[in-house]
């Protein structure tokens, strides 16, 4: 029998929602929290207390014209990616469908620019920038030094144009793997995994992925590329900007904290209780709940099934179908794309911070489209004009 899930205290949950202790207490009197009283005061339940979090989120103000979690600052028009019912589509077609193509093949199409492989002289500077962090640094610090590095040996960088600016893409994409460890390969996926020693049967599942993950909707990692681009920065800056965004708790790096938190179930501790230790950060449940989709995160659907035939694809998606059932029976959240990743790096015994890698890797390409996109749009048009609120 599961061990009970601990327990929050009301300033717990007070700083969890963003809100006064009093406040919490009011939830409470109306209803819409329930809470338990011993001689220690009052608790709460987490997962409950998550539930409400995002159920508030939802409507707490009027539903804005995008169904994102937050007000948007105005609309950015694209024509790369769109969800329409629940589904990813690129330029019109599902990305699912695209999953058994290889990813440079997609990029090609995408980006309707032959690919070109980074020189060697750029891998062995982007590969000294890596070897100079220390052993502790993570995927993302990693990514940030190598793409530094090939920066710093492009000369032509500053060139705007679409073709340097898809030389520069595929420059990060076929470099990026290589740089990181891995040995060149024609195929981007196998590269990738050759830098985690990872079995050949990973391949597969590791290219649906890169697939699944070059674009989504108005991302903010690929608005601050957008930025930087409306700025006329060089697509190495553009990109640094984007990874700058993407290297935070409710975006990319929640690829790396699902991880972490299936790896507690996996060695046998009881989901509730790894749910806890992982809601202890105060950012959610990692792997669960998309504001783009009313059930199962389109990728993550078209990435589950091909787990099975990984080392420990069997044995992890059980541990994926035990976290679910506990979150789906207290709080009605759906698994997402990063429980997927999450599981794709436990099944191929990956490192952790594997599925941060595997989502930037995926995501240049996305981000590569919009800088190219923003090119083309006047200069310095997404610069907000600031409205002070001050004394």
């Amino acid at each position: 029998m599961a061990s009970p899930l601990p327990r929050l205290t009301a300033a717990q949950v007070a700083a969890r929602l963003g809100v006064k202790p009093e406040t919490v207490y009011a939830y409470v009197s109306r209803g819409l929290l329930r809470r338990a009283r011993d001689a220690h005061g009052s608790t709460f339940d987490a997962l409950e207390v998550e539930a409400f979090a995002a159920g508030r989120r939802r409507t707490a103000a009027p539903a804005p014209a995008h169904p994102t979690t937050g007000m948007p600052l105005g609309v950015v028009r694209t024509d790369i990616a769109d969800i329409e019912d629940g589904e990813l589509l690129y330029r019109g077609r599902l990305a699912r469908d695209l999953i058994d193509r290889p990813f440079a093949e997609v990029v090609a199409w995408l980006w309707d620019a032959e690919r070109v492989d980074a020189p060697d002289p750029a891998i062995g500077s982007a590969r000294e920038m890596v070897a100079a962090l220390p052993p502790h640094a993570g995927a993302m610090d990693r990514l940030r030094a190598a793409v530094t590095g090939f920066a710093a040996d492009d000369p032509l960088r500053h060139d705007t144009s679409r073709a340097t600016l898809h030389r520069i893409g595929w420059t990060l994409l076929t470099g990026l793997p290589v740089a990181l460890g891995g040995d060149p390969h024609p195929d981007i996926a196998r590269s990738l995994t050759r830098a985690w020693g990872a079995p050949a049967s990973a391949d597969g599942a590791v290219n649906a992925a890169l697939v699944l993950l070059i674009d989504h909707d108005l991302a903010v990692s690929t608005f601050a590329a957008r930025v930087a681009a409306s700025a006329r920065a060089d697509g190495y800056a553009a990109v640094s900007a984007a990874l700058g965004a993407a290297d935070s708790p409710l975006h990319i790096s929640a690829a790396t904290r699902t991880a972490r938190l299936l790896t507690r179930v996996r060695r046998g501790l009881e989901p509730e209780r790894a749910l806890a230790e992982a809601l202890r950060d105060g950012n959610g449940i990692p792997g669960f709940g998309h504001p783009l989709y009313p059930g199962v995160d389109d990728r993550a659907d078209a990435l589950f099934p091909l787990l099975s035939g990984l080392p420990d694809g069997d044995a992890t998606m059980d541990a994926v179908h035990r976290l679910a059932e506990v979150v789906a029976d207290r709080t009605r959240l759906r698994p997402n794309v990063d429980l997927a990743l999450a599981a794709l790096a436990s099944g191929a015994r990956l490192p952790d911070d594997a599925a941060s890698t595997i989502f930037v890797v995926g995501r240049i390409a996305g981000w590569i489209a919009h800088i190219a996109a923003e090119y083309e749009e006047p200069a310095m048009r997404l610069r907000p004009r600031g409205e002070y609120v001050g004394r």
